[in-house]
């Protein structure tokens, strides 16, 4: 007969499983440091030896990381999603950020229809809360605190979506427009008067958000990201225009 006897789970195994669901949703991040051994231990109500294993096991699938003397932290499983070669190649071909660009509407534009659908409460006050953060931001005169405030709202619209796939895919995409890969997003919001539309950019999406209307939040993310596409494509011609303006001038000293 097919059955087999049933055994009690050891606790270092649900330990494990509880810790691959918060990583896997998204709610641990990669490079997130973990509560102490004796915090996490009491947290969690089992012993130090059933947790230390678990975290082992964790250590040897890849997917928590030990630094001596810091304490245990979620692995950067996201750095695998592209090679550093890769990475380099993005970097120095312009057409990779209009391809980025791209690929960010049409995923965006779905992960906005799903969180007006599917997000709880909960999700949609989040990212009204990052929302307010990006309006307290926009009245200071250095634009760093709000184009980092810019990714934070629309990971947490990709968060509300509750799609683990989609979340890991878009946030490793994120982790490289941070870095300047794609483009630098400070640039984006030094203009002013582009910076006032971007944040009305960005309160349009969350009113349809809030308003719980897929079609208004999918339009929305599109119209945002269309904008951003043809205000980088502006900025490059502008940068070829005065590459040649120079050649010109210098041309014309050398006369």
């Amino acid at each position: 007969m097919p059955f087999q006897r049933i055994e009690a789970e050891k606790l270092s195994h649900s330990v494990v499983r509880q810790i691959e669901q918060l990583i896997l949703r998204g709610i641990l991040r990669p490079g997130e440091r973990l509560p102490s051994e004796r915090e996490l231990s009491e947290r969690l109500g089992v012993s130090r030896p059933s947790l230390r294993e678990a975290v082992s096991e964790l250590q040897s699938r890849g997917l928590l990381a030990t630094r001596a003397g810091a304490g245990i932290y979620v692995a950067n499983v996201l750095g695998s999603a592209f090679s550093p070669a890769l990475i380099r190649l993005f970097a120095a071909h312009p057409e990779a950020v209009f391809d980025y660009i791209a690929f960010r509407r049409d995923l965006e534009s779905i992960a906005a229809a799903r969180a007006a659908t599917y997000g709880s409460d909960t999700d949609l006050k989040v990212i009204d809360a990052v929302f307010e953060k990006m309006e307290t931001a926009h009245s200071k005169r250095n634009p760093a605190d709000e184009a980092e405030l810019d990714a934070e709202f629309h990971l947490a619209i990709i968060e509300a979506s509750h799609n683990v796939i989609l979340l890991h895919m878009m946030r490793s995409t994120f982790d490289l427009l941070r870095e300047g890969v794609f483009f630098n997003r400070q640039i984006m919001f030094k203009n002013r008067t582009t910076r006032d539309l971007l944040l009305e950019h960005h309160r349009a999406i969350n009113d349809a958000l809030q308003a719980r209307d897929p079609d208004a939040a999918r339009e929305a993310v599109v119209t945002h990201l269309s904008f951003i596409e043809q205000a980088l494509q502006s900025q490059k011609k502008a940068e070829a225009n005065e590459a040649v303006a120079q050649l010109r001038y210098a041309q014309e000293q050398d006369r």
